[in-house]
């Protein structure tokens, strides 16, 4: 049975903007305290035992930045953009003449808008609602697409729904755009075992995907090129954001009290128990939209 998109929809932008303001909009200072000099809020790709944050991190941007093939692109657009992490390195490294990061965080919007990058456009905007003016060589989606799908959706209106941002992507996209994607995932384990805590206090309003669901919203549209699984890259990112957490405790608990600090602790060493256990994965996923078939963008929209 094929849901409609539009049913799906109804009500869920909403929502997301307020599940998203919860979490990140607890201030830019906060995140500071404990993130790399980035601000790079999303899996690391490390590099053995001796590797530092900061170069993790730097390392996981070249990843994404070299699937889109970022050093002749003219035009990338960045959904979920946080604080501008890529954004920064496409205005100032690779000299890409416009790039678009959308974020639902009236903070992180802030903050990128202040740094002043050229050619950089940010949106406060669900990818639901932007229409972009012209097609991009290349998207970057970092840690989004977990916040898509709402824990009441059943797997076919998630498959729908992930399908929609597919089909989307690839209009989106030039010819010969390259779409990179990394969310976190559900390995080995259902949404009814997933940690009440985390859905109710951390990221309300928001569901995993499994790899199956990713897949199957992708046949057609895209052609998957490589898919990788660093879970346990993620739970070392977690444990060295609390790691830094704890080092800065006293001033976390000035700038957003001891509640907040205390929740966030949790959620790390949670997090880091869940990716080490293979409960939650990490995928990054490398996309090329399929030139022509069976399915081409408006047989998809049609269902």
């Amino acid at each position: 049975m094929t849901i409609p998109v539009e049913s799906v929809y109804v009500g869920r932008t909403a929502g997301a903007a307020a599940a998203i303001r919860h979490h990140y909009d607890v201030g830019n200072a906060f995140y500071s305290l404990w993130l790399d000099r980035s601000l790079t809020y999303s899996c690391a790709l490390r590099d053995g035992p001796d590797d530092t944050l900061e170069s993790a991190q730097e390392r996981k941007l070249r990843f994404h930045l070299d699937a889109v093939r970022a050093d002749r692109a003219r035009t990338v657009l960045d959904i979920g953009c946080g604080w501008g992490a890529v954004l920064r390195r496409l205005a100032e490294e690779h000299r890409v003449q416009h790039s678009v990061g959308l974020t639902l965080s009236e903070e992180q919007a802030s903050f990128v808008r202040s740094q002043g990058y050229p050619g950089v456009e940010v949106r406060t905007e669900n990818w639901l609602h932007y229409e972009p003016d012209a097609a991009f060589d290349g998207i970057v989606s970092i840690g989004a697409f977990e916040h898509f799908a709402r824990p009441t959706d059943s797997p076919t209106e998630k498959i729908s729904l992930y399908r929609e941002f597919f089909t989307r992507c690839r209009g989106w996209l030039n010819r010969d755009g390259v779409l990179s994607l990394q969310t976190i995932a559900y390995a080995n384990m259902s949404r009814a075992d997933a940690n009440g805590f985390i859905q109710q206090e951390i990221f309300p309003d928001a569901d995993l995907p499994t790899l199956a669901e990713i897949t199957a919203a992708a046949e057609g549209v895209f052609e998957i090129r490589s898919v990788s699984n660093g879970r346990l890259d993620y739970a070392w990112t977690c444990e060295e954001w609390a790691r830094r957490l704890r080092l800065r405790r006293d001033e976390a608990v000035q700038l957003v009290g001891p509640e907040v600090v205390a929740r966030y602790e949790r959620y790390l060493k949670l997090s880091a128990l869940g990716f080490r256990m293979g409960k939650i994965c990490l995928f990054r996923i490398v996309l090329h939209p399929f030139r022509s078939g069976y399915f081409d963008s408006r047989e998809v929209r049609a269902g």
